[in-house]
């Protein structure tokens, strides 16, 4: 039951989030001056939608471990506060157009990622290594949304 909880939960962010972008994709989005490494529209979904189910699973095994319950508060406090972070992206940047402010944001959601899985390590190594693909994401995106900001500044 704990792990379908915790997918739900992670997918659920992350289809809420989709209700700030989908609408965005055609018009204001596909105005916006990109670099030339950004990937094409339809790879987004697929890959969010794996890093969520990832996401998910990390987050079950760190609920579901015999690990002290004060560090798994701690890890699954940091794990909700860096996915209202995943959740706010998209409001700004999308729904609000501030591509500053968003950059801004997923800089905090990065650093709240890396503490996330610091966390989750010492609670279940596979669980931490599970979100290396995330914060490798949002590495990426985090160059992309820098770049957006400077070609349309």
């Amino acid at each position: 039951m704990k792990l379908i909880v915790s997918l739900l939960i992670t997918l659920s962010i992350g289809f809420s989030g989709s209700f700030f972008t989908r609408p965005e994709i055609e018009g204001w989005y596909a105005g916006l001056s990109k670099p030339w490494f950004n990937p094409p529209n339809w790879l987004f979904g697929p890959v969010w939608t794996t890093l969520y189910v990832m996401m998910g699973i990390a987050l079950w095994l760190v609920w579901k471990s015999q690990a002290a319950i004060q560090a798994k508060r701690t890890a699954i406090l940091l794990f909700a506060l860096q996915l209202l972070l995943n959740f706010s992206w998209s409001l700004i940047f999308f729904n609000l157009h501030q591509i500053g402010g968003a950059l801004v944001e997923i800089v905090l959601l990065w650093i709240f990622i890396l503490l996330t899985i610091l966390w989750f390590a010492k609670i279940d190594k596979k669980a931490a290594w599970l979100l290396v693909p995330y914060i490798s994401w949002v590495s990426f995106a985090t160059i992309l949304n820098f770049y957006i900001w400077k070609l349309n500044g």
